[in-house]
């Protein structure tokens, strides 16, 4: 596995980096010390990174993660002020992020997992799938959504948060589907679990493609997180893979 690229390098004026990351790194550290992720991998190159401190100490100025998995673009404030600022923007939905999915069509998909409410209906190249999410499986490793058609154990289970993800058919090519993906707040496993109910599971997806599953020979996802999109002091940055 190579490691992380860095897209942009933190500046008095723009002071963050943009890292992109290989699938099968963590975006953050899993225990202290721990020097095979994201994350250490930039601080080695920036120390100033450990200065932040952010919602957990572990990740400092990390502010927000992709999924094992996942390879693409994470954010990171070199800065206090930084991460303050885009934290709250963040938090008042200002902060959008980006994917490109490669999925199949397979409407059983979600019925065959097992533990998701009904299918939405999905009639159109541009459609949004809107829902709470709670943990499910075994070590709880998974996720499920959770909307007003789940059964009341499931809604007593579910989180507060209420999440969407806004998805574009982009392309396909033979059974592959190319759907584009935006977010701006994110809950784990959130565009995968999304499109597995949807009936567009992503390619090569462990979890939520019943296609995939128990497989321990399984290629890599086809999932990238390839957009950042946010503002700071004025100014618009956007970043793309």
């Amino acid at each position: 596995m190579s490691g992380i690229k860095i897209i942009h390098a933190p500046t008095d004026a723009e002071p963050f980096v943009i890292a992109s990351k290989p699938s099968g790194m963590p975006s953050a550290p899993l225990f202290p010390d721990d020097r095979n992720s994201a994350f250490s991998e930039a601080a080695m190159e920036f120390p100033a990174l450990y200065s932040v401190k952010g919602r957990k100490e572990i990740e400092h100025g990390l502010l927000h993660r992709i999924d094992g998995v996942t390879s693409g673009l994470l954010l990171i404030a070199s800065s206090q002020d930084f991460y303050d600022e885009l934290y709250a923007l963040q938090e008042a939905g200002g902060f959008e992020k980006k994917y490109t999915c490669i999925c199949r069509r397979i409407p059983e998909n979600a019925a065959s997992l097992g533990g998701f409410p009904e299918r939405p209906a999905v009639s159109r190249n541009e459609f949004s799938l809107s829902s709470c999410f709670r943990f499910f499986g075994k070590g709880r490793k998974e996720v499920r959504p959770v909307t007003e058609k789940s059964g009341k154990f499931a809604q007593e289970k579910a989180g507060k948060g209420f999440y969407t993800t806004y998805a574009e058919i982009a392309g396909s090519d033979g059974d592959e589907v190319r759907i584009e993906c935006r977010i701006k707040a994110g809950f784990r496993h959130q565009v995968r679990c999304h499109l597995g109910w949807a009936g567009f599971p992503i390619v090569n997806d462990p979890l939520y493609n019943f296609m995939c599953r128990n497989n321990p020979e399984t290629p890599e996802i086809k999932f990238t997180a390839d957009g950042l999109y946010f503002s700071f002091r004025g100014r618009s940055f956007k970043f793309e893979m």
